[in-house]
């Protein structure tokens, strides 16, 4: 086995160096494991070096608008087409995909504990729990929630999402991508995007892992616009990191999974598919470390909407609407006054799916623990619980610094279903909607 990767410093975040990585969002980049092995000036070449094979993976139409295209060329030991053996249909487990209608729709708030971590081995592709889908698949438009449980890594096994691109969210247990592209690692705090196509498999760092995933049918994420808010904060493009080129020189049966309109299929192939020596492009994995996200809010008085913490999009043919968000709620200041400082109680037209990777989420002190789930689907209202309400309107406001937290929601314009595991799992919380129950009337016309 030959494993290579160019050892030069490429990239940085945050003021530290970074080596392995390039430092940017939506980049051109180009990257090479071997002295020369990226043409220059052209890139199909009669003859490249190395007996390299030069092939595209495009992201986008052909005739995508300039900054919507998305494509990489990659030099690699074989073709793509030599990754393609006979397929035959694999036991997906708990992997569902939209359209999924295996259990009615609930009009009802949901809440799940954290999944346990079991002690048999299992691998990311058996480890996937489907909880929510939305949209169709089949017309590139919605997404599917999961929770992954990983205990043991992948080894002479790879696959590739034809049907999204997947969002990584590790909540416990530290993760290294070895893709086509390059290696990323990453822990809680960070997330990975690895976009459709893209080969690759999932290792362990040691302890098991738990986390979430966002696998998006539609556009692919990228930077919300920031409007008012102008040049800076947010998620900064030079925070976001690409890996550079690494690839596998091993002649070694390996089994390729592919997940192609709903289903998961099986080849077995006598090399490894990361082969790829060179490549440059703006169609590649990458990951962000979501302790850089800057946020702003409101530094007088009320509160701001949630959309302010948004740190990817992905868009729809609808402008202002997106097919999903991604919005965290990090540590930050607290600073209004005489506001209600927590989310309002509110009914919204997207559907909210939340998630908490540490710490405590100010809304829900009790009963949302990390690794937990809440699922609020459109138009059905929700807000803080009774703890919460109480504490926010009788506090002292004076500056308050929310510390050691990290939640996030996948919101989406599509209602989202909820998988027959989801509904039968015994983490489901009978009682979530107990939590509002203490909200009782306080209305006294004699007291204005």
């Amino acid at each position: 086995m030959n494993y290579n990767a160019a050892p030069e410093v490429l990239g940085k975040s945050v003021g530290q160096v970074t080596p392995g990585y390039m430092s940017g969002f939506g980049n051109s980049f180009e990257t090479e494991a071997l002295p020369g092995a990226l043409p220059m000036g052209r890139n199909s070449p009669q003859r490249c070096a190395y007996g390299l094979y030069a092939e595209q993976l495009s992201g986008s139409p052909f005739t995508a608008p300039r900054g919507s295209n998305e494509r990489s060329w990659l030099y690699r030991i074989r073709p793509s087409v030599r990754h393609s053996g006979r397929f035959a249909k694999a036991d997906a487990g708990l992997w569902r995909t939209a359209p999924c209608h295996e259990h009615e729709l609930p009009i009802a708030q949901l809440r799940w504990d954290p999944a346990p971590i079991p002690h048999a081995d299992m691998t990311f592709l058996q480890g996937v729990q489907t909880m929510t889908t939305a949209g169709d698949a089949n017309t590139q438009a919605g997404m599917a929630a999961h929770v992954y449980l990983i205990t043991k890594s992948m080894v002479d096994q790879h696959f590739y999402n034809a049907d999204g691109e997947m969002m990584f969210v590790p909540q416990q247990g530290s993760l290294k991508f070895v893709t086509e592209f390059g290696r990323i690692e990453a822990e809680p705090g960070e997330i990975v995007v690895i976009p459709r196509g893209v080969k690759f498999r999932v290792e362990i760092q040691g302890a098991p892992a738990r986390g979430y995933i966002c696998e998006n049918y539609g556009g692919a994420f990228t930077l919300p616009e920031r409007g008012p808010i102008g040049a800076n904060c947010l998620a900064n493009a030079r925070d976001f990191l690409t890996p550079v080129a690494a690839y596998e020189d091993k002649d070694t049966p390996t089994e390729l999974f592919v997940k192609w309109g709903g289903q998961l299929w099986m080849t077995k192939l006598p090399h490894s598919p990361i082969d790829v020596v060179a490549w440059h492009g703006n169609y590649a994995p990458y990951k962000y470390d979501l302790r850089t996200f800057s946020p702003v809010g409101a530094i007088g008085f009320d509160h701001p909407d949630p959309s302010i913490f948004t740190v990817l999009t992905s868009p729809s043919e609808t402008a202002g609407t997106a097919n999903i968000d991604f919005v965290i709620f990090p540590e930050r200041w607290a600073v209004a006054e005489n506001t209600f400082r927590p989310p309002w109680y509110h009914m919204n037209i997207m559907s909210e799916f939340m998630g908490l990777i540490y710490g405590v989420y100010d809304a829900k002190p009790q009963g949302f623990t990390p690794g937990g789930i809440s699922l609020h689907n459109m138009m059905l209202p929700h807000g803080p619980d009774r703890q919460a309400f109480d504490h926010a309107s009788n506090s002292e406001l004076k500056p308050v610094k929310l510390t050691g937290t990290m939640a996030f929601m996948f919101e989406t314009r599509y209602p989202q279903r909820v998988t027959e595991f989801a509904a039968k799992s015994a983490t489901l919380q009978d009682d979530y909607a107990d939590c509002w129950k203490g909200l009782e009337k306080r209305f006294d016309p004699n007291k204005p």
